[in-house]
């Protein structure tokens, strides 16, 4: 009996030896090969998977502990996706803490009101972190993977600032821009002024980027929107520069020229009535908003004043005196 309860003393001591160890272990600084360690855990990976990319990334502990840990936690499961950073001080409590909060490394993609789909690829591609799916796609084979097949990306984007992990695909920053301007588009549509000349979003949407190119300070946005519905009611071409250089793509050196608002392309308001066949931008929110809901004026025309804003008129021939004070120095 003696030696029984000598050998139970033993085990216990050994035990509680142990938990001190571990008690320890998890609150004491996990050693790193660098400042700093930085770790990207796809959807889908188990956690004895993370232990091991953990300490292959350079973390200096036993993989086979760490897993041990996460398992005895009960946290496991609870690990989440995305890119993490650590620094020199972590412990094992903290770096699992840390992967249950989701306490991710973020970078940001900003796209700008009026940029068009050119000027969006090439921010997806200058993107910090950002996996590039996209950048052997074609326009079809993005959209087609957005859900959107048959639809020409421009102006399909919502311009705003987006937030991503590090590591992930630029697909999926697209779709979430892509969503929201659906969904911006769509509360615009469903809150439009009535009587408006547009048949559907997609027309609002392609009004609303023309808006954008051509509202030079934010108050006359609404009273721009006016002009161009109000010459959609009376069958008058649009007459919008912006459509036109769009239409030029990458041939414009920036000098309009009388000639290329003679030659027709599907984008010459000049020489086509209407509608062009796509936005030639990304719209932002209030681009949206005047584009549904323009001012209450009857203004044809404007003309830049040479300070951002613009000049209006409800007749060719106040246009025309406009012109002559603004752009040739008339009195």
């Amino acid at each position: 009996m003696k030696s029984l309860s000598r050998a139970l003393l033993v085990l216990l001591l050994i035990a509680a030896l142990a938990a001190g160890a571990v008690w320890h272990w998890l609150r004491s600084p996990l050693g790193l090969t660098a400042p700093s360690v930085e770790l990207s855990i796809e959807p889908g990976t188990n956690p004895a998977e993370v232990a091991r990319a953990w300490v292959a990334a350079g973390v200096q502990t036993d993989a086979r502990l760490l897993y041990q840990w996460f398992k005895w936690s009960g946290q496991a499961k609870q690990i989440r996706a995305g890119s993490y950073e650590v620094h020199a001080g972590i412990t094992p409590r903290a770096l699992l803490d840390k992967m249950v909060r989701g306490d991710q490394v973020m970078e940001q993609l900003r796209l700008i009101e009026g940029w068009n789909w050119r000027q969006v690829r090439a921010a997806l591609a200058a993107a910090p972190a950002l996996k590039g799916k996209t950048a052997q796609m074609s326009d079809a084979d993005i959209m087609a993977a957005l859900g959107a097949p048959g639809i020409a990306p421009e102006g399909r984007f919502f311009p705003d600032t987006y937030a991503y992990s590090r590591g992930v695909s630029d697909l999926t920053v697209l779709r979430r821009a892509h969503t929201a301007m659906q969904q911006r588009l769509a509360a615009a549509w469903a809150k439009r002024a009535p009587n408006l000349p547009l048949k559907s979003p997609d027309e609002a949407l392609i009004l609303a980027s023309i808006v954008e190119k051509e509202t030079g300070t934010p108050a006359d946005r609404s009273r721009v929107a006016a002009v161009f519905i109000n010459r959609l009611r009376i069958g008058m071409p649009l007459q919008t520069d912006p459509t036109v250089i769009y239409g030029l793509g990458e041939t414009f050196d920036g000098d309009l020229r009388k000639r290329d608002l003679l030659a027709d392309t599907p984008f010459n308001t000049y020489t086509r009535g209407g509608m062009p066949p796509t936005p030639i931008a990304m719209p932002g929110a209030a681009s949206l908003q005047a584009a549904l809901n323009p001012a209450p004026v009857k203004s044809l025309y404007f003309v830049a004043r040479g300070d951002g804003s613009s000049e209006f008129s409800d007749d060719l021939a106040a246009h025309n005196r406009a012109v002559n004070k603004y752009q040739r120095g008339g009195k």
